[in-house]
C-alpha cells in the first residue's frame, strides 16, 4: 500500500466511525476544507472564488466523487487517491443531489477528525512552510522604498505559484497603511517600513505567515512594540496543550495584551488566529470548546497599531515546531 492510499484508508475509517456514530448512511462532502483532507490533498478547484468542481459521497463502503465530464480526466489521472469511483455527468448537467446527509450536520465531528495531523501530512505542511516563508524572506531582502505595494504582491504571488502551491491571500502594507490590518494591496510605495502578508495553499494545506521590512534603524517604539508583541505570541504558545480548549487559548490571549503592555481591548481589533490545516482558521479562537490535540497545526496573529506576527505552528510532544 502506498503512503497516500494508507492515508486514504485511514481517513476512510474515521469517517466510517463518525457515520456509525451518527447513524446515518452517507455523507456529502462539498466544501474545499472537507474535500481536500478527504481526498488527500486533492485539487477540486479551477476558480479560487467558486465552489469545488465535485462532491465526494462517504459511505462505509465506498468513497465516490461526482463531478462534470470536462473535469473527470484530470481528477482521475492527476488528484485522485486510487480505489475512489468517479461519477461524471455532461458539463451542462447540475451535479446530482445525493443521498448522505450534508457535512454541515456532521461538521464538529469532522474537524476532530482532521485535527492531528497524519505524518505524511505533516511533511507536506512543513514542506510549504518553508516554501513560503522562503518566498516573503526573498521579496523582502530585494526590496526597496520606492517599490509599490502591488509590485511587491506580484512578486510574493509569483513566489507562491512557483512553488505549486495557490495564493489564497497576499496583502501588503506600505508605511502609510501599516494601520489596516487586512491591507489589500495598492500603487502606494512602501515606503521606510511594510508588513507582507500571504496564506499560500499546496495539498489542500494553508499556511499562513506574516513577515516585516524597514529600511534604516529602527526607532525605540517599534522596537519596544515588536518585542511585546512576541510575548503575546509566546503566552499563546505556552497555552497551547493538549486537552486544552481554544477558548482558553483565547482567554489567555485576551489577557496578554494588558500583561504585555498593550490596550486591554487590543484584541477586539482584529481576530488572533486559531487552529490551522486545511481552512485558513480550523476554527478561529472565540468562544470555541473544541479540545487541542497533539500534532494539530495553529496559525496565532496577535496584533496591535504598527505591529503583527504570524506563523503556521504545530502542536508535538515536544513543544512548539514553526512549520
Amino acid at each position: 500500500m502506498t503512503e497516500v492510499s494508507a492515508e486514504f484508508a485511514h481517513k476512510h475509517n474515521q469517517v466510517r466511525a463518525i457515520l456509525a456514530e451518527a447513524g446515518v448512511d452517507g455523507v456529502v462532502l462539498e466544501s474545499p476544507t472537507t474535500l481536500s483532507w478527504m481526498l488527500c490533498g486533492a485539487r477540486t478547484h479551477i476558480s479560487l472564488a467558486a465552489p469545488p468542481i465535485a462532491k465526494a459521497l462517504v459511505t462505509a463502503d465506498s468513497v465516490t466523487v461526482f463531478t462534470t465530464n470536462n473535469e473527470s480526466a484530470r481528477l482521475v489521472a492527476e488528484e485522485l487517491p486510487e480505489g475512489i469511483e468517479v461519477v461524471a455527468r455532461p458539463w451542462f448537467e447540475a451535479l446530482p443531489a445525493l443521498p448522505g446527509v450534508s457535512e454541515l450536520l456532521l461538521g464538529d465531528q469532522l474537524r476532530a477528525a482532521r485535527r492531528s495531523l497524519l505524518a505524511p501530512e505533516v511533511e507536506r505542511y512543513a514542506a510549504l512552510g518553508a516554501d513560503v516563508a522562503a518566498v516573503l524572506g526573498d521579496v523582502a531582502r530585494t526590496a526597496t522604498p520606492g517599490d509599490s505595494e502591488f509590485s511587491l504582491a506580484a512578486a510574493i504571488s509569483a513566489g507562491i505559484v512557483r512553488a505549486g502551491a495557490e495564493a489564497l491571500v497576499v496583502l501588503v502594507a506600505g508605511a502609510e497603511r501599516i494601520g489596516h490590518r487586512h491591507p489589500l494591496p495598492t500603487h502606494a510605495p512602501i515606503g521606510r517600513r511594510a508588513m507582507l502578508v500571504a496564506c499560500a495553499r499546496r495539498h489542500g494545506l494553508i499556511a499562513n505567515i506574516t513577515r516585516w521590512v524597514r529600511f534604516g534603524a529602527p526607532t525605540f517604539d517599534e522596537m519596544d512594540a515588536e518585542a511585546r508583541i512576541l510575548e503575546v505570541e509566546a503566552d499563546a504558545f505556552e497555552a497551547l496543550a493538549p486537552g486544552a480548549s481554544l477558548n482558553e487559548v483565547y482567554a489567555t490571549i485576551r489577557e496578554s495584551y494588558a500583561r504585555q503592555g498593550f490596550d486591554s481591548d487590543e484584541w477586539r481589533n482584529h481576530h488572533q488566529g486559531g487552529a490551522a490545516g486545511y481552512a485558513g482558521r480550523d476554527p478561529r479562537f472565540s468562544q470555541e470548546n473544541d479540545v487541542i490535540a497533539l500534532d494539530q497545526a495553529f496559525a496565532i496573529n496577535p496584533s496591535a497599531p504598527g505591529v503583527k506576527v504570524e506563523d503556521t505552528v504545530l502542536l508535538t510532544a515536544s513543544g512548539i515546531r514553526v512549520l
